[in-house]
Formats: structure tokens, sequence, C-alpha cells
């Protein structure tokens, strides 16, 4: 394709407006704009266009532009009569030719200041090639209007400290690039993006919805709103909002339904395991001088744990570790002495099992010896004593209390 020809005939790009769902309400709560060409039967994507960096930026900008016009003249009725949020293609690269002035003079042109906290700006941060700290001045000058920014594209290429930089209020996430391994614990990436999300109060959007198992992992996994195929296709028109919400509101009665016999079985499983270590310990009443109960402890633990110790309620231990290599235990006496109230949540713990009387199960992490995925059942032996736990990764997968 000819790039002036295309320059010559911009009036002929097609906009269509993908709808966004939302989790609370069931209903469509936004667009996302999506900008196509024809030329001899080959469908272009104007969005990947501008992204093309054999063709000049100054071209790429003014597609850019025009996309951004014509979807804002076609949904500025709807956007100012009935509060549609509107999610508009922003490369970064092309916003900083001049500091984001012409694209912002177009958003107030086009829309209206008083209307500008309906327009999000999806940025794929990733794709900046310059310096992040420049192009976060005309970000957060147009923020200052009401401007929201989503960051597209968020997983492993994303960089945390740019995220927080910029102060997203939605992070996308392509559910197409995720395998099946990476909707669980198991992908640190992931979970790390659903943390900072709710620390930095940006909500979850999950892009690319093909099918009713990625709505239900998208669902189970804190998304708020989905998009996709699955849901409603890219349209011309703007369509009633409440156009899914029967169907969509029963697939997430049946996800709750799942989910909540899923966690009926795990919670079971989970208790039986707290009763099956603590009626061990309470007959075999190890402490931390004395090895012989220690290993004998080890003994009826073995199906279950791959080492144990005992702590005070400072943190210091008392006890050596007890591991078990290779078919044996080992005693472990340089562990003896050692501090742990530098790791997150242990005086915390201490607290908790010393006011509830109960044990605790913690959530799933990766050892930092070996690297295996485990939980640690803590409980109170006494005032001063406090046994810890760790639970194969096999035994936790076989009882599905992995995650």
């Amino acid at each position: 394709m000819d790039v002036l020809d295309f320059l010559e005939k911009l009036d002929e790009i097609n906009v269509l407006f993908e709808p966004i769902y939302s989790a609370d309400e069931h209903v469509i709560t936004a667009y996302e704009v999506i900008g196509q060409y024809i030329n001899e039967g080959e469908t272009l994507d104007v969005i990947d266009f501008t992204y093309d960096e054999s063709i000049p930026a100054d071209i790429r900008n003014e597609v850019e532009h025009a996309l951004v016009k014509k979807a804002l003249l076609l949904a500025r009725e709807e956007v100012q009569t009935n509060g549609v949020r509107l999610y508009l293609p922003c490369n970064p690269n092309l916003l900083m030719e001049d500091f984001g002035e012409s694209y912002f003079k177009l958003l107030k042109e086009e829309i209206g200041e008083e209307f500008l906290p309906f327009i999000y700006l999806v940025i794929p941060e990733h794709k900046f090639k310059g310096e992040t700290q420049q192009l976060q001045h005309p970000i957060r000058y147009i923020k200052t209007y009401g401007v929201k920014i989503a960051l597209a594209n968020i997983g492993s290429e994303s960089n945390l400290d740019q995220i927080l930089m910029f102060e997203p209020a939605t992070l996308k996430i392509n559910v197409s690039q995720l395998n099946y391994n990476a909707w669980g614990a198991q992908n640190h990436v992931f979970t790390t993006i659903q943390t900072l999300a709710i620390k930095i109060g940006a909500t979850l959007m999950f892009d690319n919805i093909r099918t009713d198992y990625q709505l239900h992992h998208a669902w189970k996994s804190g998304a708020r709103f989905f998009k996709g195929g699955y849901l409603q296709k890219p349209t011309s028109q703007f369509i009633p909002k409440d156009t899914l919400k029967e169907r969509f509101r029963n697939e997430c009665k049946q996800f709750i339904a799942t989910e909540k016999r899923l966690l009926e079985v795990k919670f079971e499983e989970m208790k039986n395991l707290q009763k099956t270590i603590t009626t061990i310990v309470d007959n075999i009443k190890p402490d931390g001088k004395n090895v012989e109960k220690l290993l004998q402890l080890a003994k009826e633990l073995e199906k279950h744990a791959f080492r144990f110790y005992i702590c005070n309620d400072e943190g210091f231990q008392l006890s050596p570790n007890v591991v078990y290599h290779n078919g044996k235990w080992d005693v472990e006496q340089c562990a003896v002495g050692k501090n742990w109230s530098w790791r997150p949540y242990f005086l915390f713990n201490i607290i908790k099992i010393r006011n509830t009387e109960k044990g605790n199960l913690s959530s799933i992490y990766s050892d930092i010896e070996t690297g295996e995925l485990t939980r640690t059942f803590s409980m109170a032996l006494n005032d001063h004593e406090y046994l810890f736990v760790d639970i194969t990764y096999d035994y936790l997968y076989e009882h599905n209390i992995v995650n």
C-alpha cells in the first residue's frame, strides 16, 4: 500500500467500538476504539500502522489523529449524553513528538474539557523508546484535566517502576498471551501485577477473551473489566448497555457456584491438614532441644513435609532444621540461632496464633533454598515456642491446595 495514497483516504478509515463489560453490573461500561482501513480487499489495522517505524513519524501522527478525531465525532453524543467511557489509542512515541500538545488539543476541541474525565488513553508503556520521565510530564499534565491512563499489554515485558510512575487507572492484560499455568500462583509476574493493581488502586481489564474458560479465569483472577469476541465483537454502532446482562450474569452465577464448591473442598483439605499435624504434634510434644523427639516428629510428618523447625516469639530459631534429603531426614544444627523476624508477616503471624490459639497455613510461595512451591503451617507449642512446617508441593498438588 502506498502511504501517500493512504493519507489522501483518511476519511475512509472505519472506526469500530469494542464493548467493555463490567464485572459488578454486567453491563457495557465503556468502548475501546479500533481503526480499520480496507485496501484492495485487505484489512489494515490502523493502530498497528501507527507503530510501524519504517513510516515517518509525522505521517503516523497524522493517521493516529485522524482516527482519534473520527472516533470522537462518532462517540461524542454517547459520551456527553450517556456518560460512556472511551478508550483511545495513544502511541507514546508519537505523543512525545510535540510533548502531547496536538493530541491534547484534539481531545479538548472534539469532546470538550468537561467530558475529558470519560477519556482513557491506551498506552503500551513497554513500546516507548525514550526516557520514561520525559513521557511522564505530558501525561501528568493531561491527567490534571481528568483524562485517565490505561496501560496496555501488561505482562512480563512491563516495567513495574514505569507502571507506578504513570499511576494508571486501568491495567490491560491480553489473555491470548497467557498459557494455562500463567493463571495460577505459579506465575510470579501475574500475581505481582494483581498485587500491584490493588496497591495503586488500578482496575484489571482482561482483553481478547474468546472462550468461557478465559472469561471464568479472568473473573476468578480479579478482573473488573472484560472484552473480547466471546462477549461482543467490535461494532460500528453503540449498543444497549444491558445487551448481555442476563447471559453475563448467569455465567457469573455459574462461576460463583463452581468457585464455592472448589473453595469448600479446599477449605476441608486445609482443615484436615491442620488437624493431622496438630494431632501428631500433641502426641509427640516436641521441643526445640530434644533431637530424638524431632526425629520422631519427622517420621510422622514424612507424607506432608520436607522441613520443619521451632522458633521463639522473636523469630530466633531454637531447634535445628529437620530436612528431608534423598529419602532420609537430616538434622542441620547450623540453623540454630538464626532469626526470621525479617520475613513479611512473621511477627503478625505469631500474634495471630497467640490470640486465636489456632494454627495458620500460609499463602503459596517459593522456598528460598529449594525453589519449590510450598505453604508453611505454623502453630504454638507453648507460650514461647512455635513450630513451622514446610509442606511439600506434592502434597499440596495432590490435595488441590496449591493456589
